[in-house]
């Protein structure tokens, strides 16, 4: 203790130097631990000041000494300051472990208001100065510069209130007044957002605080995607919305609940325009299920005779002719050699649910889609796993017309359907006169093992029972 009492200047200085370096040496990831050391070395340091007969909440009598007298001093604020730290990382802890990191800068204000606190109690107990005139004083000096700093103090305190609220936060992709972006970070005076540009939007909080804000990640399974579509309003609202109905069956990407659908939203003089939405799982895919859309109600709507042109009509003739245009596998074909085709496709109406090919069937035909949605399912085991949705211009049994082995799935019609039939005589001797047609029915074959494979791969394993519940249900 005489030790203590000789050198108490020492030894705190040596205390404060210990803090530092654990504080920045320990892993940020033991945070807990790195705050406990640190309010057990506070404690350590203020019954080690109060040993030496320093007291924070007195100014310190060393008359005889003024080195003591200035290092008592010292080592009274410092006190202060100290409590006023170890106490904001407290706060910070604890506003981590219930608001997670969006916290940060609540922690920050309320750090700043607890060292304002400790500056004037240090120089009010510790240096005796008028707090009142300090404090009357500093309340002037604060309406100056609130005044001054108007803007910016709204943009801290309406980060404080996104901060605790929390209508979005860190990587949640929100739109603000127009503004579509992903959240970067929440700073004292703005919300950084990337946005789909790849630029850095800037949105001072005080805006934000007021503006609505729509936030796309929430909820995080559920994600609205819709498309617009313009028809003359000649064409019967009908027929436009079950060809949207085809299209919305037509993509597996759409969530069943709830209920994806085709609306009519406007009617104006001339066209009308139709909007179809449903929701998807995963936000990242919003732009690759708007462009699938697009195509199936594409061609879905021409494959209904509906043309988007004012005064353009599709007839039947002409549709047959122009779905062997859309079929990718033919278009190696002269126009003669597809009008040849065309005349020999014959037609074949199929209703929902109405198995179009099944497993283990060899076909005597290529079948082409010209109306409808076909489901694609291959077996994994214990069932039937969906690999895949097909629409008009697509074509079924390649696999028979190129080495007559059964068909590796089964096609059913989800929706009433109209498939025109290639005799495989007829298919084979495309193939002979053209080798693209050959190739592209290779290459598509392959396409569909491959997706067969990952839809199998994808396809959520059951979780076993074990355990005394599972012993039960085997009673």
């Amino acid at each position: 203790m005489s030790f203590v009492y000789g050198h108490p200047l020492s030894l705190s200085a040596l205390l404060l130097m210990i803090d530092a370096l654990l504080w920045h040496l320990a892993p940020f990831k033991h945070r807990v631990t790195r705050v406990g050391l640190r309010l057990g070395l506070f404690l350590i340091f203020s019954t080690l000041i109060v040993s030496a007969g320093v007291s924070p909440l007195q100014a310190p009598v060393f008359a005889d000494d003024s080195e003591m007298q200035l290092g008592a001093t010292a080592l009274g604020i410092i006190w202060w300051l100290y409590a006023a730290r170890v106490l904001t990382e407290v706060i910070g802890l604890v506003l981590m472990r219930r608001i997670d990191h969006s916290g940060r800068l609540l922690q920050d204000v309320i750090g700043a208001l607890v060292f304002l606190i400790a500056i004037v109690a240090a120089a009010g107990y510790v240096l005796e100065l008028p707090v009142r005139g300090l404090l009357a004083t500093s309340g002037v000096v604060a309406i100056v510069v609130g005044l001054a700093l108007q803007s910016t103090l709204s943009d801290v305190f309406s980060g404080v209130v996104l901060n605790t609220t929390k209508p979005y936060q860190v990587d949640d992709w929100i739109m603000i007044d127009g503004t579509e972006g992903k959240v970067l970070d929440i700073d004292w005076r703005a919300t950084h957002l990337l946005t789909t540009a790849g630029s850095t939007a800037v949105v001072p909080n005080s805006v934000a605080a007021k503006a609505k804000i729509i936030n796309l990640s929430r909820p995080s399974n559920m994600h609205g995607v819709s498309i617009s579509i313009q028809v003359p309003n000649h064409i019967r609202p009908r027929r436009v919305l079950d060809a949207l109905d085809r299209t919305l069956q037509g993509s597996s990407s759409l969530l069943l609940s709830p209920t994806p659908k085709a609306v009519l939203k406007e009617a104006g003089e001339t066209m009308s325009e139709y909007v179809a939405s449903g929701f998807i799982a995963e936000l990242g895919k919003k732009s690759e299920v708007r462009n699938q859309l697009f195509d199936l109600a594409h061609r879905h709507l021409e494959a209904a005779g509906i043309s988007r042109q004012l005064d353009g009509v599709i007839e039947p003739s002409i549709r047959t002719r122009a779905l062997l245009d859309e079929v990718k596998i033919f278009r190696s074909l002269g126009e003669d050699e597809r009008d040849q085709l065309a005349q020999a496709m014959t037609p074949q109406q199929y209703a929902a649910g109405q198995v179009v090919l099944d497993l283990n069937e060899v076909s005597d035909a290529l079948f082409v889609i010209a109306t409808g949605v076909i489901s694609a399912t291959v077996p994994d085991g214990t069932g039937q796993t969906e690999a895949g949705r097909m629409g008009p211009s697509e074509v079924m049994g390649e696999q028979s017309i190129l080495n007559d082995t059964p068909s590796q799935a089964c096609f059913t019609a989800l929706t009433s359907c109209i498939i025109y039939r290639i005799d495989k005589s007829l298919a084979r001797s495309c193939m002979e006169q053209r080798s693209e047609v050959g190739r592209a029915l290779n290459k598509l074959q392959a396409v569909r093992q491959q997706n067969s494979r990952l839809a199998l791969m994808t396809k959520a394993v059951p979780v076993k029972k074990g355990g005394f519940l599972g012993w039960l249900q085997k009673r």
